[in-house]
């Protein structure tokens, strides 16, 4: 009996210290670090590589004084197109647009917000700039040092290594991709620093599904967005189905948002921000914050909507049902409410019914439309309402009084 005790107590510490190190569990550092669905803004979308220290700085600015830091939005993530050159002793140093990254995260913090970057596990990034293979360590402790919070790590080139190592065999070049990843993860544990863990692989091998073993906190379910309505929809409705897999401290990521950057309508950017928050995804903005519009403003400083994507109950919403492109969305909210979305996908206005009993509310609900901040009475059965063209009806229901 004291033999079988003993070995019990080992195999419990086995498994803490596996799942410490895995990110399986809310061990360590792994402790919630993303209890809810990251908020921040990315350079990628609008500047792409035309980005500098001093850009960095005014968008931080613009983030503390456009509201978007009082509405939720923490992180500043620099993307690709800092990165110089490793010196001999392997350091990798940033271009000479970012002379001091230490200051500038300092900055950041200064402002109440958090500091995050990108690379990956590959020798070049996408664009072809040093990424971290062979330094992963190296580079963990550097970005620590910097006071990063949130590292993306995107694979990109890393494919030719699964390619060339596997030999074309699926299951082994799967079995790379999450040492590579699981790699990173180790090594930012190392660093005592919480780093939230962005894996961006673009969904492939059902990343889902492993994910939160390797330690990620989010994880691209798709390939890149673009700012267009046909990209967006295409990336955001193939979420279908993966709702299960989503909460606290591991987040499906349909990629950032492309809100505010010119090439969608004011409706078409409701049906992207009513959708992300509807998916639990992340809100990451992506436009130019110092030159927002009001209509801009208005989408991305939705606390309602935002309500709904930060929800604590962290339950991932699904298409509840469809008629053809009329779509009919329902995601569970703390305290017993819901909320309800109705995407118009067709080129002209329509309407649609949303029957409650086939987004599993029973009995009537008191309903309030999130985009015209109004209350819009007791339903009871259904309610039928005109969606404009690419347009979003979103609603939250509670229980009737």
């Amino acid at each position: 009996m004291w033999v079988m005790k003993r070995l019990s107590a080992a195999l419990t510490l086995l498994l803490a210290l596996y799942l410490t190190v895995s990110g399986v569990s809310g061990f360590g550092q792994e402790k919630m670090l993303a209890p809810t669905p990251p908020m921040g803004w990315s350079t990628w979308n609008h500047f792409h590589h035309a980005i500098s220290d001093a850009l960095v700085r005014a968008q931080t600015d613009a983030m503390v004084s456009s509201g978007m830091k009082d509405a939720g939005y923490v992180y500043v993530n620099i993307d690709g197109g800092w990165e110089g050159e490793r010196d001999a002793n392997g350091v990798l140093h940033p271009t000479s647009a970012f002379p001091d990254m230490k200051a500038l995260g300092d900055y950041i913090h200064s402002k109440g917000l958090k500091f995050g970057l990108y690379t990956g596990p590959g020798p070049r990034t996408c664009a072809g700039a040093v990424a971290s293979y062979g330094h992963e360590e190296q580079d963990a402790k550097m970005f620590a040092s910097w006071g990063v919070d949130f590292l993306k790590y995107d694979l990109c080139s890393y494919r030719e290594i699964m390619k060339a190592q596997s030999g074309g065999d699926i299951a082994k070049s799967d079995d790379l991709m999450k040492a590579a990843y699981e790699k990173m993860h180790r090594a930012l544990l190392a660093t005592g620093r919480p780093i939230v863990f962005s894996m961006c692989q673009y969904g492939l091998g059902s990343v889902w599904e492993w994910g939160p073993g390797v330690g990620g906190n989010l994880w691209r379910t798709s390939g890149d967005i673009s700012d267009s309505y046909g990209r967006m929809t295409s990336i955001g409705f193939r979420e279908a189905g993966l709702s299960k897999y989503a909460g606290p401290n591991h987040w499906n990521d349909p990629d950032f948002l492309e809100v505010g950057n010119g090439g969608m309508s004011p409706d078409e950017e409701r049906t992207h921000f009513s959708l992300w928050a509807m998916l639990a995804a992340p809100l990451i903005a992506g436009n130019d914050l110092t030159q927002m519009s009001e209509e801009t403003r208005s989408i991305l400083l939705n606390k309602e909507v935002i309500a709904v994507d930060q929800d604590p109950l962290g339950k991932a919403g699904d298409r509840a049902y469809a008629e053809g492109p009329l779509e009919v969305w329902a995601r569970p909210l703390a305290g017993g409410d819901m909320a309800v979305a109705m995407f118009n996908r067709l080129n002209g206005t329509v309407r649609i019914t949303l029957r409650l009993p086939d987004v599993g509310w029973k009995g009537a609900a008191a309903a309030r439309d999130l985009w015209t901040h109004k209350d819009i009475g007791v339903l009871r059965g259904s309610y039928t309402v005109a969606v404009p063209r690419h347009g979003v009806v979103m609603l939250r229901l509670s229980r009737a009084q």
